[in-house]
């Protein structure tokens, strides 16, 4: 791919919002050496925390699939902000989510999904990464899903 991040996300309509603050005791990133971690981002819109509830209850897979797509949004932000150029990202290296899910929901990989395929389709082959999508009995303000990132940097 010969366009730059900035210019992908253009393509795909996505103006990367301000990155959110921290919600309790820790920092929203973290750079040691080449590796940046990124905190885990919820599903903020411009309007506040989108997404509220439980996969398997009453939120669809394909709303679990859009929060976690709005999660891979916010995680870029945060990498903008820490690096002051989405360039300098060399690859994703991980993505690990947790989708707020009923005991007996079982399509969390599918959920997200919506994040990996967003990266692929924003940072090309740099965005294949190694993954974890995990079940959780519930997540922060109630939200549907969140995901933290591990990139390399330059």
């Amino acid at each position: 791919m010969s366009q730059t991040i900035e210019s992908r996300l253009a393509d795909l309509g996505v103006d990367l919002p301000s990155p959110a603050a921290p919600a309790a005791n820790y920092v929203p990133f973290v750079q040691t050496g080449n590796q940046l971690f990124i905190s885990g981002q919820l599903p903020m819109g411009p309007d506040g925390l989108e997404y509220v509830g439980k996969l398997g209850h009453n939120l669809s897979v394909k709303e679990g699939r859009n929060a976690a797509r709005l999660c891979a949004i916010n995680l870029l932000a945060q990498a903008k902000a820490a690096t002051g150029d989405l360039e300098k990202v060399v690859r994703l290296v991980k993505l690990v989510g947790f989708v707020n899910s009923t005991g007996d929901f079982a399509q969390q990989p599918q959920v997200i999904n919506g994040a990996s395929d967003f990266m692929v389709e924003v940072l090309g082959d740099k965005g294949r990464h190694a993954r974890s999508a995990v079940s959780a009995a519930s997540l922060p303000f109630g939200a549907g899903v969140e995901i933290e990132a591990i990139f390399e940097i330059a």
